[in-house]
This record gives C-alpha cells, structure tokens and sequence, in this order.
C-alpha cells in the first residue's frame, strides 16, 4: 500500500529498530469490529499489510470511538495510548501494553486512567524529571471551552497520583473558531511535546481558525516546563486544513512532522520536513 492509499486520522509514528509503525484511528484490515491496526515501511511511502493490535471484544468495557492511538516505548515495553468510549461511561484514554510494537496490547487496568467523570481524549505520554505524565484533553462537549490538562501517573502508569491540572484553554488561541450553534465552543486536540535544541518546550495541539479551517498549532512554556505558563508565541505550523500533528525524527536524521489532512473525506497522512531553529519549528515542503 502507498500512503496516500490509506485513509487515517491521527497518524502516529514510532521508529522502531530501522522500521516506521504507523498507528492511528481507522482499521485497514476490513473488520467490522472496532479496533486498531499498525502497518510498516522502511521508506514512509510502502506500508505493509494492516495487523491487527487491538480489537473489541466482550471483556473490555467500550463499544465505539476506538480513536487516536499512539505508541510509546516505556521502560523496555511498548504502551498504547488511545480514547475509547460507551452508552455507560465517558470517553477516555486506557492504556494498554505489549511487549513488541505490533503485537496484541492487553490492557493495565479495567478502565480508563483519565478522570471518570470527565469527556477527555488524546491521552499522550510524556516524561518530566523522570516521572511519568498523561496530557489529555477535556473535551469540549462537555465543557464548552476545551481545554489540555496533565496528570501524574505511577511508576507503573496504572494509576494517577496527583489531580489533574490544566495547561491551557482552547480560547487563549488567537483567532480560535468557535463550533456549533453556539458561541464559546472552542476545541482542543491531540497534544504532543517536542523538546527544541534550546531547551524550550513546544506543545503540538489542533484547533480550528475561519478560513483555514483544522489547523496544526503550537504553544510554548514559559520555563520549561509543564506547569509553565503556556503562551502562543509560536506562529502556527500547518493551517491547510490539517492537524493531530506529532514530531519524528526519520531514518535518515532528519525532522519529520506527521499529520493528516484534509480533515473531511479522504484523510491521509503527511510526513513534512521540518526544521527548529531557536525554538521555532517550521515546514520546509508542503
């Protein structure tokens, strides 16, 4: 398969022992059980046939919304990262783990680690002074002005160990486009971390703008930081219709940054090359 034959949102990449994964929400492999898939290149351009890493079944508590999986490599294991949801709970992040990146995940715990009570999606990891965070989205169809919001979790990444705090509101975008009938509807959507050569640290996150419609955004932290002040100082990245970005670097060295567009229809992944320079990451092709 090339990739512009594979319909997917949210593509995620994990480079693995010379090998591209690619996961993201959407099967390839033709079943009609919801679930994820993972395909394979060595040139980001021929995938290799769907396998399957997770598929509903009776034992696990979600029916529907299998969306957004991500795939971190975490003290020698592969976790996924990925939003589900039910008639009987709210959508949130569980995290499942595996010993290979294309195996069959098993999930940690019985339910997801976001809040219960919350609507949250986008689950990602990241790791500051050696402890393990989610940063996740509360989502707007519950309160309106999304918002992204961290958490500490155990060594184990079964369970939160501190409250979630909140990083920024989707209205502090400039020029943020509100949805539906009603104003102050703004939303927030899969966040990723990319540390810069200076020592900034960016934050990746989609929204949406008049005009250009689903964007790829940036904020940054004032020190560093994830309880930093979340300021957006950089200049959008992508405003062509196309978001739920993440940064890679590819086989050969170089800064990648995957992302699906358009946000309607046929979506697609992009690989773009990117560069930083002094804390700001820009796409060299589009």
């Amino acid at each position: 398969m090339k990739t512009s034959e594979i319909q997917i949102r949210d593509p995620f990449i994990l480079v693995h022992n010379g090998k591209y994964y690619l996961y993201g929400s959407g099967r390839r492999n033709g079943s009609e059980k919801c679930g994820f898939d993972v395909v394979t290149s060595t040139d980001l351009e021929n995938w290799s046939e769907p396998k399957t890493i997770f598929e509903q079944n009776d034992n696990f508590w979600a029916d529907k919304d299998y969306w957004a999986p991500e795939v971190h490599e975490y003290e020698g294991k592969f976790y996924l990262f990925a939003s589900f949801k039910s008639e009987k709970r709210h959508r949130g992040t569980q995290i499942m783990v595996c010993d290979t990146p294309d195996g069959r995940f098993e999930p940690i715990t019985e339910f997801p680690v976001t809040p219960e009570n919350w609507e949250c999606l986008d689950g990602t990891l990241f790791i500051e002074d050696d402890k393990p965070y989610i940063v996740f989205c509360h989502e707007w169809t519950q309160i309106g002005d999304g918002t992204i919001c961290a958490m500490q979790l155990s060594d184990d990444l079964k369970e939160a160990v501190g409250e979630p705090f909140e990083l920024l509101k989707a209205s502090e975008l400039p020029n943020v486009k509100s949805l539906g009938a009603e104003s102050g509807n703004y939303i927030t959507d899969g966040p990723f971390f990319y540390r810069c050569t200076n020592g900034k640290l960016v934050m990746l996150w989609s929204s949406f703008k008049p005009v250009y419609g689903y964007i790829q955004t940036a904020a940054v932290s004032s020190d560093g930081t994830l309880k930093g002040k979340w300021t957006h100082t950089h200049p959008d990245i992508y405003t062509n219709d196309g978001g739920h970005g993440m940064i890679f670097t590819d086989l050969n060295g170089e800064l990648r940054l995957s992302l699906h567009s358009p946000n309607g229809g046929f979506e697609v992944a992009k690989f773009l090359h990117i560069k930083e320079e002094d804390g700001i990451i820009s796409i060299i092709d589009k």
